[in-house]
């Protein structure tokens, strides 16, 4: 199973997307690879949210990419407030949901 999660940097005030088959071993590679990186920079991030898709990497990426493409923090925060939103996006980009 795959996922789209939204982590969450309180002490930089930063939110980041990304697609994973298991969010909470992504968490702690955020918070712990030694490698220079985005996420590196903005250390420590949250768990606050992530979305079941299914079984398809390249659904997860389709729906993470096209997020990332708002450039929006506010539709971020509808992401994270709205149930029905991400739903909606699966629908608008042909993803099938589990």
């Amino acid at each position: 199973m795959f996922y789209v999660y939204i982590l969450y940097s309180p002490d930089y005030d930063k939110y980041y997307i990304g697609h994973t088959n298991d969010p909470e071993r992504r968490l702690e590679e955020h918070n712990s690879n030694p490698r220079l990186t985005f996420t590196h920079k903005f250390r420590p991030w949250r768990l606050i949210k992530y979305f079941q898709v299914n079984q398809s990497r390249g659904d997860a990426l389709k729906m993470e990419r096209f997020i990332k493409r708002m450039k929006s923090r506010a539709f971020v925060i509808r992401l994270l407030e709205e149930e029905n939103l991400f739903k909606d996006i699966a629908k608008k980009i042909n993803v099938q949901l589990v």
